[in-house]
């Protein structure tokens, strides 16, 4: 049987400490530093600038272009609406009370100027009527009385007074005999209406163009003479009226070309020219009306259509920046030009109008400098 002596197990307990502290004393040998693992992206500089480290990932992520300039035209949009043009619209109203016997045209019917409405059977025009046979009548009494009376003053028989009188008569028969021709003339009824057709009233067309509203029904009496039985329209050339804003008028010119969307036809896009820019602006919104004359032969265009309109100002060159190249700083904007390699400098420009992802600059920069087009933000963190 193995036996171990106090003196020998005394010996190995020194010689275990002896190797944990050479062990201990290897691990609190001094190591060579790791290398950094991130440098500095930027320095700001005295003058203002930001140098970019040659070795920092910021370098990679920027993306730097040279400023040119472009052609542009400035664009204007305005809200507008499709309406039927005044002048090419009618709203049939009979000049006198009565009732429908017929309809010759339904809604939708395209009609040619003096085509046939609708028919009234009218006391009113036979009253008239009447009244013009009753005047006529009279001035056809008047004429003998002063062809004899002219024949009796001449020859010495009657009196001057008489033959004055007959004169007077005359001209008041005259008179009342042209009044009331002008009043058939005014209900477009001819002068002298035949037995049978002396109370239908024909209501024509004045102008070529669509029933685009009917109001009246066959066999109704209508006795309102400022409603409108039906409405005809020429919808071949619609207007498209936009408000424009103020600050926009510069912009436009009668005879200018501009170009329109409807909400009807999304993807679509349709050309009209400038008829008429407004004389007076409206006080409470700034804008000013504008109307585009649009060729509607097509019939695409109905009148309460909502629309856009979009004007195409002269040409001229402009220096155009990207819009991720403009950083706004507090109440300035500012561009990041390239001083150098790698050293860029904040310089404050004044932008103008929005063109597409572009912007304009109107001052600050000249062509050829070269800016930070892309992640420019991030020199300033």
């Amino acid at each position: 049987m193995n036996t171990t002596t106090p003196n020998a197990l005394g010996a190995c307990c020194a010689l275990a400490v002896a190797l944990g502290c050479s062990a201990l004393a290897g691990c609190a040998k001094p190591t060579a530093a790791a290398p950094h693992s991130a440098s500095v992206q930027s320095t700001h500089l005295d003058d203002g600038s930001i140098a970019v480290d040659k070795m920092s990932p910021l370098r990679q992520r920027l993306q730097i272009a040279a400023v040119q300039e472009q052609e542009i035209a400035t664009q204007t949009q305005a809200p507008g609406s499709i309406e039927a043009m005044p002048e090419k619209l009618v709203k049939i109203t009979p000049p006198l009370a009565g009732r429908i016997t017929r309809l010759q045209r339904s809604l939708g019917d395209s009609v040619k100027a003096g085509d046939p409405l609708f028919t009234l059977d009218s006391a009113e025009l036979s009253a008239a009527y009447a009244d013009d046979s009753k005047a006529r009548s009279s001035l056809l009494q008047a004429r003998q009385e002063l062809e004899r009376q002219k024949t009796l003053f001449e020859a010495q028989i009657a009196a001057r007074k008489e033959y004055e009188a007959a004169q007077a008569a005359f001209e008041q028969a005259n008179s009342d005999a042209q009044a009331s021709a002008d009043k058939l003339a005014q209900y477009g009824a001819g002068a002298r209406g035949t037995r049978g057709t002396r109370r239908d009233y024909v209501l024509r067309s004045p102008i070529a163009g669509t029933v685009i509203a009917m109001d009246g029904a066959q066999g109704g009496y209508w006795n309102d003479i400022n409603a409108p039985v039906m409405t005809v329209a020429d919808l071949s050339t619609v207007w498209l009226s936009a408000n424009v804003a103020e600050r926009d008028l510069a912009q436009l010119a009668v005879g200018q070309t501009a170009r329109i969307t409807v909400d009807a036809w999304p993807g679509k896009s349709f050309q009209g020219k400038v008829a008429y820019v407004g004389a007076v602006l409206d006080a409470e919104t700034r804008t000013v009306q504008v109307r585009v004359a649009i060729d509607n032969r097509a019939g695409a265009f109905k009148p309460g259509m909502f629309a856009h309109a979009q004007f195409a100002g002269a040409s001229r060159r402009a220096i155009l920046v990207p819009a991720a190249a403009v950083l706004q700083s507090g109440l300035s904007t500012r561009v990041m030009v390239e001083k150098s390699p790698l050293v860029f400098t904040p310089r404050t420009v004044e932008v103008g109008a929005s063109h597409g992802d572009q912007v304009e600059i109107v001052a600050g920069l000249k062509a050829g400098e070269r800016i930070v087009v892309k992640e420019g933000v991030l020199l300033n963190d």
